[in-house]
């Protein structure tokens, strides 16, 4: 199904009696909703620019009660079925019998709907800024759907650096999003939206599949040696069925040595350890270790720790910012990095933006540094050409 659809004025979206496939949210233009019982015809209003149309059949699997056509030119964006029923079901049971009860009693309004003329599209209009919002994420879910299927996310490197060997031994991939008529959607939107749907296992996915190619064309542009690049991974994606086996069978169909591919993992959103740790410890088998992400921060659990298999601890870049703030928040990054070290993790720490911080994070032994020091997110391009790698360490070592 087309996500995004346009509509010259006079022709018709969907007629009455239709299978309601998927609702439709208007971008631009007006959309009339005409419904014809016997010999009556009878307006359901004229919808504009942020209202939808169309959603109660995919709540209450009913046919189309009206036909709906465009009173001028018009642009759309279909809402697929699976976006309202995921929400719906995840919702508190005595929310959905209210959702029932309403959709009965809208049925029953339209119903008794007199014959007159359309009401309207800016009388019919929602300023509730709370509607509004939910109509914004509606938008931006379906935007990030066609992104997925059009191939228009961007995957990014961050260089990670090896304090002791002096260069870049290696990337982690940060999907990237610009969005036409908007620009850059952050990261923490768009990711968070995936999050709340199922949406965050495709885009785990199309990451995924994105840097194994850059690995094998790495290899087979002779890169010697062969940077690892780290892949961040929901813990909901990480409890997908499969999803173990999944990851080692791509990285051994690409022919990868162990270690190119790393997995990171934020800790502290896990809610169930037990499965997580049987992934982390199949993945580290077969050669895919994993790193523990944003360490620090949130509502980690210690307790928990010593039942995941774990290679890297990646220190939050909170901890490097407010290092020399005081004695106490540079004790702190070194008991991090004590503890992290006698569990016999490697430590990176994220977010050093200068020599002085690289230095003191050399002393007490931190394995790898990442930050706008050694670079920021470069294009696949930069990778390849290994401008990413000569730009980071020279950064590194004259800054």
């Amino acid at each position: 199904m087309a996500i995004r659809r346009e509509l010259f004025a006079g022709e018709v979206l969907y007629r009455q009696d239709d299978v309601s496939d998927c609702a439709w949210l208007l971008e631009s233009g007006q959309v009339e909703l005409v419904s014809v019982t016997g010999r009556r015809v009878a307006s359901q209003g004229v919808f504009g620019p942020g209202e939808l149309i169309g959603e109660l059949g995919l709540l209450d699997g009913t046919p189309r009660s009206a036909t709906a056509t465009a009173r001028s030119d018009a642009v759309l964006l279909a809402i697929e079925r699976e976006q309202f029923i995921e929400r719906l079901q995840s919702c508190d049971p005595i929310l959905r019998t209210l959702v029932d009860s309403l959709l009965q009693r809208n049925r029953g309004l339209v119903a008794s709907l007199p014959t007159e003329t359309a009401v309207p599209a800016e009388d019919v209009a929602c300023d509730d800024p709370v509607e509004r919002a939910g109509i914004d994420k509606i938008r931006l879910e379906t935007q990030l759907r066609d992104a997925l299927a059009t191939g228009t996310l961007e995957v990014r490197y961050q260089p990670i650096f090896d304090i002791a060997a002096g260069r870049v031994a290696g990337y982690e991939a940060l999907v990237r999003w610009e969005l036409p008529g908007r620009g850059a959607v952050s990261p923490a939107e768009f990711i968070a939206l995936a999050e709340e749907t199922s949406l965050i296992v495709p885009v785990g996915e199309y990451v995924l599949e994105r840097v194994v190619a850059t690995l094998v064309e790495l290899r087979r542009r002779g890169v010697e040696p062969l940077p690892s690049i780290a892949v961040n991974l929901s813990a909901r994606q990480l409890v997908e069925p499969g999803m173990a086996r999944q990851v080692v069978a791509r990285v051994q169909a690409a022919g990868l040595p162990a270690g190119a591919l790393k997995l990171e993992v934020t800790e502290s959103r896990m809610l169930d350890y037990a499965p997580v740790a049987a992934v982390m410890a199949h993945c580290r088998e077969q050669g895919v270790p994993f790193a523990l992400d944003d360490f620090g921060t949130g509502y980690s659990n210690l307790t928990h720790l010593h039942t995941l298999d774990f290679e890297y601890i990646k220190v939050d870049q909170a901890f490097a910012r407010h290092m020399f703030d005081s004695p106490r928040a540079m004790r702190m990054v070194e008991a991090i990095v004590a503890m992290s070290h006698g569990l016999g993790a490697k430590v990176i720490c994220e977010g050093v933006e200068t020599r002085e911080q690289l230095e003191r994070l050399r002393a007490i032994g931190v394995e790898f540094a990442q930050g706008y020091l050694v670079g920021k997110a470069a294009p696949v391009e930069s990778v390849l050409s290994g401008e990413a790698a000569r730009l980071g360490e020279a950064a590194a070592s004259l800054a």
